[in-house]
């Protein structure tokens, strides 16, 4: 009889900065129920990891929550996470940091950040992620934010991009854990819908126009099929298995075990314990996965550093090639290209002027991190933000130019007191406003941020509206999972103090302090408010 060994594996919510906490409740856990200390931590957006006070202007955040957290600490040195931590960005978060790092790295010892889309290794367990959240006017635009932001790209910037969807699109290999921020649209059909509308009643119009958590998303989950998809953003605790429809390739069908997680605050259930089979004879190191470094290198042409909306190759007739998966000769060159040898280097080190050891005002800077230009220059890569700059510099010179022009036409009109005929006032572009955005004041202490909410049902392909029906072979309930789902819907909606017999549950609770929300009315001023605290919640965020 084959031994099946398993790692333990925690994950969490929302983090926003509160690190000590995280890792004080792991140590807990050991301590009250005797339990070995997780493997690996990983958490699933909001991660906060602010070094400085100029990393806290690029927070989209009302400024009372504009706080350093604990981060600081680990960024330089004075505490090291006790567990390897790996994240993915949510809509919270320094973007100036992680912007730094678009293919993932180190953000300090032992904490490794995915990027806007990544897959690694870790014990042979296979994991992805994209980060952000999902916003339809942004979707099809490249990266093309860099700090200083304005109002509008201090949100846009944390937006997915079609572009990291498409990459992700392109993998074959399955995929034994996947990460979102917010959730796969739909996915709160395969759980205890009930006790989630109990919970959250306000999302209840969205639940039934299907219009709750991102496409983009239920795209993947339909691709990539991963035997666990862990999500945070929506601020509540909630379990579903999704049975996807077998393909030609597959002998039997598979399924996704969902998991999302409540934010860390106490008495929340913010952490819970996962045990993932895993290959005992693989390396104990994190590990680049080498068909996700192929299928970088296959897509490397089409990095996008503009604005404007584009269109990913399809098999439409317009597009010369449309199909960028690669074969396993592709990844046998990544691998010998690497000499065999893909374990993500220990090269962290600080860029990062103030630390937190300074809280003076410093401005935001566009950054090239030497991870990103090490990794870029490792495997033939475009430094996303090394195109930017280069893409910003063109703007600067051609603004020059036409700066040079309109000096030299006012000074035609002084010489001869006539007025131009063109409008030269650009005020409106800097003080341009985003219509999808919804304005904070100190009053509205309920309200989280606007990107918060979300998105109205998107435009941007037919395959989002298509993405409403679901499939007559999938079983939808609005009470709970059927008998063999049985664990994970008690998961989602049993009581906080019962013990979980660890040895028949494929997913154990974790929680050590009784549930003790409060209850109370909830005022929201707009539909699809959906992820706003409540007043109590938001003051000790």
């Amino acid at each position: 009889m084959r031994r099946i060994w398993k790692m333990k594996v925690a994950v969490t919510g929302c983090c926003h900065g509160a690190l000590d906490k995280m890792y004080e409740t792991i140590e807990l856990m050991e301590q009250r129920h005797g339990q070995a200390r997780p493997d690996l931590v990983l958490c699933t957006g909001d991660f906060q990891a602010v070094r400085d006070s100029a990393d806290l202007q690029c927070m989209a955040v009302p400024p009372k929550y504009r706080q350093m957290g604990g981060f600081a600490q680990y960024y330089s040195g004075e505490k090291k996470a006790p567990v390897l931590t790996i994240f993915i960005g949510g809509n919270h978060e320094a973007s100036n940091h992680l912007q730094e790092l678009p293919y993932g790295g180190w953000v300090a010892p032992n904490i490794y950040y995915l990027g806007y889309a990544g897959v690694v290794k870790y014990r042979g367990v296979r994991i992805g992620g994209i980060s952000g959240i999902f916003k339809s006017h942004d979707y099809k635009r490249g990266h093309f934010e860099c700090p200083p932001y304005n109002q509008n790209t201090l949100r846009s910037v944390y937006h997915v991009r079609s572009i990291e969807v498409f990459k992700l699109k392109q993998l074959k290999q399955p995929m034994d854990i996947f990460m979102s921020h917010d959730w796969p649209r739909g996915i709160y059909h395969y759980g205890n819908k009930k006790s989630l509308l109990k919970k959250k009643s306000f999302f209840r119009q969205e639940v039934e126009d299907n219009t709750l958590g991102s496409p983009a998303a239920s795209e993947l989950l339909q691709h990539l099929k991963p035997a666990y998809w862990f999500a945070a953003h929506l601020h509540v605790k909630f379990a579903a298995v999704m049975q996807h429809e077998a393909d030609s390739s597959e002998q039997q069908p598979k399924a996704t075990k969902f998991l999302a997680l409540d934010k860390c605050l106490p008495q929340r259930d913010f952490l819970q314990i996962v045990e993932i089979e895993h290959n005992p004879s693989a390396s104990d190191s994190l590990e680049y996965d080498p068909e996700w470094i192929a299928v970088l290198k296959a897509t490397n042409n089409l990095i996008n550093a503009s604005p404007n909306p584009w269109n990913m190759p399809e098999n439409n007739g317009l597009h010369a090639k449309w199909d960028y998966s690669v074969t396993e000769e592709d990844i046998k060159a990544v691998l010998e290209e690497a000499n065999n040898d893909l374990r993500i280097p220990q090269n962290f080190s600080s860029v990062s002027s103030n630390g937190n050891k300074s809280q003076q005002k410093s401005a935001p800077v566009h950054r090239i991190n030497p991870q990103t230009t090490e990794f870029c220059a490792q495997f033939g890569l475009v430094d996303i933000n090394d195109r930017i700059q280069q893409v910003r510099e063109e703007i600067i010179a051609q603004r020059g130019d036409r700066e040079e022009e309109e000096e030299e036409e006012e000074e035609e009109v002084d010489s001869t007191g006539e007025a131009s005929d063109y409008n030269t006032d650009v005020s409106g572009l800097t003080a341009s406003v985003n219509p999808d955005e919804i304005i904070l004041d100190d009053e509205a202490s309920g309200e989280e941020d606007p990107d918060d909410s979300s998105d109205q049902q998107s435009d941007t392909t037919s395959t989002y509206s298509e993405l409403r029906r679901l499939p007559s072979s999938m079983t939808v309930s609005d009470d709970g999972l059927d008998s063999a789902n049985t664990d994970l819907g008690q998961l989602s909606s049993g009581n906080q103090g019962e013990e979980q017999n660890t040895s028949n549950k494929f997913l154990k609770r974790t929680s050590i302090e009784n549930e003790g929300e409060k209850s109370g009315e909830k005022k929201i001023k707009r539909r699809n408010q959906a992820i706003y605290a409540s007043q109590e919640e938001d003051e000790v965020e």
